[in-house]
């Protein structure tokens, strides 16, 4: 245990929890034999679905039969109590008895939470919700999607090392290269925020990513950048309009080759280029959120995601840890 990296585990939060989180844990073990999993939540519930399935040197299960519920505002979570299973997993990494947090609840009771137990990383004023995308080329950090509705200039210069930071951390050979998320490509386009935070980055001596400019929405994926940064407002629009567009594209892909025999026909004799297409969009393998500015890494997972996404949510904890991505951010910022 003492080498294994320890994962905090909010079981009761998300759709079928504790059992996906359970089957998600047993999942990541069977590849991953690096992880210790501290596992909150009801004990006889967890215990009674586990069984002897995973082996008990990878795991400990802290009981408690509290959890916050999917329908608490972020102040109802707070007042709950300091015995729910989120509460009590986000201070196991304040006391140091965790490297990373992990939940697939309620999404704004984590944040407020979490804010309210772990200190922010010096010089940082803001924490920001990022996650992993889809490019041509590989995958993107995109920050922030939706933690922070309106910030100033040295937020978004504080998210561009943030979000280069964990890029690295993921992604150790690669050269972070940030854009900002604007409305157009040349220098005079955007509010005067966008266009300060170009500037300061722009001058900014950086060795640490590559500055490239603007990107604009349907530039998105085309991968010549891999960290986007934007104010929360604009970040959650794009990943909601990015999500949508996805699921409206493979929903409509499947009407045509399975509505008529032709189309069948068509779907048969792709079949490989499909698995590999539905594989390429598929939600699961992009799970996992990161709130990076306080000085302990939490990740989210989404809340309807099985245990496939949850599992691959533990294998970006194991990434962040192993990629020393707090420490990354400290040195840089």
């Amino acid at each position: 245990m003492k080498d294994l990296i320890k994962i905090a585990v909010d079981a009761m939060g998300g759709d079928n929890s504790p059992n996906k989180i359970i089957d998600g844990i047993i999942h990541n073990n069977k590849n991953n034999k690096e992880n210790y999993y501290k596992i909150f939540g009801d004990k006889e519930k967890i215990q009674n679905y586990l069984g002897n399935r995973l082996n008990k040197n990878f795991y400990e299960i802290i009981d408690t039969k509290k959890k916050v519920e999917s329908t608490d505002s972020p102040l109802e979570a707070a007042k709950r109590g300091k015995d729910t299973s989120m509460w009590l997993s986000i201070d196991s990494v304040k006391k140091k008895e965790a490297d990373i947090v992990i939940s697939a609840g309620n999404t704004g009771a984590l944040l407020v939470i979490a804010k309210l137990n772990l200190k922010m990383i010096e010089n940082i004023d803001k924490p920001a919700l990022s996650a992993l995308w889809p490019n041509k080329k590989g995958m993107s950090v995109v920050l922030d999607l939706g933690a922070n509705i309106d910030c100033d200039t040295k937020n978004l210069v504080d998210f561009s090392i943030m979000g280069s930071s964990l890029y690295k951390s993921l992604y150790p050979n690669e050269i972070p290269r940030v854009a900002l998320l604007n409305i157009g490509s040349e220098e005079l386009k955007g509010n005067e925020i966008i266009k300060n935070t170009f500037q300061k980055l722009n001058e900014k001596k950086n060795d640490n990513f590559d500055f490239v400019g603007y990107i604009e929405g349907n530039e998105l994926m085309n991968g010549n950048v891999n960290v986007i940064v934007s104010d929360g407002f604009t970040g959650n629009v794009a990943l909601k309009t990015a999500e949508g567009t996805a699921s409206f594209i493979t929903d409509e892909l499947k009407k045509a080759l399975s509505g008529s025999i032709l189309g069948k026909i068509s779907s048969l004799m792709n079949i490989v280029n499909l698995k590999k297409f539905k594989k390429r969009l598929d939600p699961r393998l992009y799970n996992g959120a990161i709130f990076i500015g306080l000085d302990s890494p939490v990740v989210k997972s989404h809340g309807g995601t099985d245990y496939i996404g949850f599992s691959n949510s533990l294998d970006v904890c194991n990434r962040i840890i192993k990629g020393n991505l707090i420490e990354k951010i400290k040195s840089n910022i």
